[in-house]
């Protein structure tokens, strides 16, 4: 796995809005020493939108459901070529940082980082 310039992991955590899932996801990884996150959303109501830059940036990239990774891969293929992005398959029915949530995001994404 490729690692950003200050030798630290960046990952980048998408879903639709980037209210709940995905802003869940870069608070809880946020804390581990040696990763730096982003989290953004693939829709044009987003909070945070997905841009080019983002994409560069990352080293990993995670998409909460299938159709995520679909809009990243059309929108943005030519720079996520080459990244591996994960779908965790979680849906869209916990609010920012429930205890659930944060369980699943935990067990979904650790293998991806050992």
């Amino acid at each position: 796995m490729r690692q950003g310039a200050r030798g630290d992991l960046n990952l980048l955590f998408l879903c639709s809005r980037n209210q709940w899932r995905s802003p869940t996801a870069e608070r809880v990884f946020a804390r581990l020493e040696g990763l730096q996150t982003r989290s953004r959303g693939v829709s044009k109501s987003a909070v945070q939108r997905l841009r080019l830059g983002d994409v560069e940036w990352s080293d990993v990239i995670f998409a909460m459901e299938q159709e995520h990774k679909e809009r990243l891969l059309r929108d943005f293929g030519a720079a996520a070529r080459g990244r591996p992005v994960h779908v965790l398959n979680i849906p869209d029915d916990y609010p920012f940082m429930d205890p659930e949530l944060v369980k699943l995001l935990s067990v979904s994404v650790q293998p991806y980082l050992t």
